[in-house]
């Protein structure tokens, strides 16, 4: 083919959606080389940062979130939709992109619609068990439509052709081997063969009630030896977090981070992990069979965040704690029954696989990228090795 494979992918806001963009992206680079990948997002979300450092050129548009709490803004939404659209039509232009394709969030919307306007082919990724406002109004503008889980296509329109292909990893996710990296993770982190290592983890940007849980539960076990936590953070609370861990004691058998970098290591390390419910992290426990209590955001749009985590607490693969319920002494109780627990903890971890769930995450930035490939009318060759 003479023109060279031009892709451009909508994704921003939080690493929910931007993380799988760049799995996707990593999966085309595999296959097609010297394929010209950029992304699309806003001035606002974690894309300014993540996006590049991964060596992508990310383009931003003056978009806005498709959410109620705007308030009498939210009137501005068609407004802003339209301008930021051609914005991404002009985008796709100046790419002289091949196809589009939309991550989800709100900066995902005017890719497509950007794309219609251009006359270029798109697809969207719907990352959750119930789609979001972003890709519900999306999916009336492009038929083709791939879910991270099946129960996203219950709520799109009638018109869309849904595929199931689960949610892209990183390589290093995908291909992640707990048993057989663990003692060399552990022994990254100093953790000694006895002690069990409980990761609480608020997501991209932090989740302040675990956090204030966590470090609730680091207080009550600041005594103990056979204990550690990690405690991400994000970086707005990281400091007074690590000054209640100072003043507390606590410590001595906790620490807190404002970012995980290698996040494939920790979860090797880790014997329990404390999380929100967000449809990557829930794919990459699937994926991986790290035992996890999920703590679904309850302001989630359509409550997603619960349904993401009913997909894994079905098959026994985690707990749900609901946010209301989650303090120092319940994470006391429940983590520290689990901990103390190792054949569930086993069973937990296993469960996931027996289910055949995580199969389908750990193929699925290359099926979603087959996809575009065709979507684009590029041959589909065969990828080349992953290289870490």
């Amino acid at each position: 083919m003479d023109t060279p494979l031009s892709v451009v992918i909508g994704a921003g806001g939080t690493g929910g959606h931007i993380y799988p963009g760049l799995a996707l992206a990593e999966a085309l680079r595999r296959r097609v080389p010297d394929a010209v990948i950029s992304f699309v997002g806003t001035e606002r979300g974690l894309e300014t940062r993540l996006i590049p450092e991964a060596g992508y050129r990310l383009h931003t548009v003056d978009m806005i979130p498709f959410d109620r709490s705007l308030g009498a803004k939210r009137f501005t939404l068609p407004a802003a939709l339209l301008k930021s659209a051609g914005q991404c039509r002009a985008v796709l232009r100046e790419q002289r992109a091949q196809v589009a394709v939309g991550m989800g969030g709100y900066p995902s919307a005017p890719v497509i619609l950007g794309a219609r306007f251009a006359g270029l082919p798109s697809v969207i990724h719907e990352s959750n068990a119930v789609p979001g406002r972003a890709n519900a109004f999306a999916a009336r503008l492009t038929p083709h439509v791939a879910l991270a889980f099946e129960a996203g296509g219950a709520q799109l329109p009638a018109a869309t052709r849904p595929d199931l292909v689960g949610m892209p990893l990183s390589g290093p996710l995908a291909a992640l081997d707990r048993a057989t990296e663990r003692e060399d993770a552990r022994r990254e982190l100093g953790i000694c063969a006895r002690t069990r290592l409980l990761l609480v983890n608020g997501g991209s940007l932090g989740a302040a009630r675990l956090t204030e849980a966590a470090l609730g539960l680091a207080e009550r076990w600041r005594e103990r030896t056979d204990v550690r936590l990690l405690i991400k953070t994000g970086p707005a609370a990281l400091d007074a977090a690590r000054a209640r861990l100072r003043a507390t004691g606590a410590d001595r058998v906790a620490e807190a981070v404002a970012y995980l970098d290698r996040i494939d290591r920790t979860y090797a390390a880790a014997d329990l992990l404390v999380c929100r419910a967000g449809s990557a992290t829930v794919a990459e426990l699937a994926t991986i069979g790290l035992p996890a209590v999920l703590v679904p955001y309850p302001h989630a749009p359509g409550d997603h965040q619960t349904h993401n985590a009913r997909t894994l607490t079905a098959i026994g693969a985690g707990v749900l704690l609901p946010d209301e319920e989650t303090t120092a002494a319940s994470l006391d109780a429940l983590a520290g029954s689990l901990l103390d627990d190792p054949r569930r903890l086993h069973a937990m971890g296993h469960a996931a696989a027996a289910a055949g769930v995580g199969a389908l995450h750990r193929d699925a930035a290359d099926r979603l990228a087959r996809r575009v490939l065709r979507l684009a009318g590029h041959p589909v060759p065969a990828p080349l090795p992953v290289a870490f």
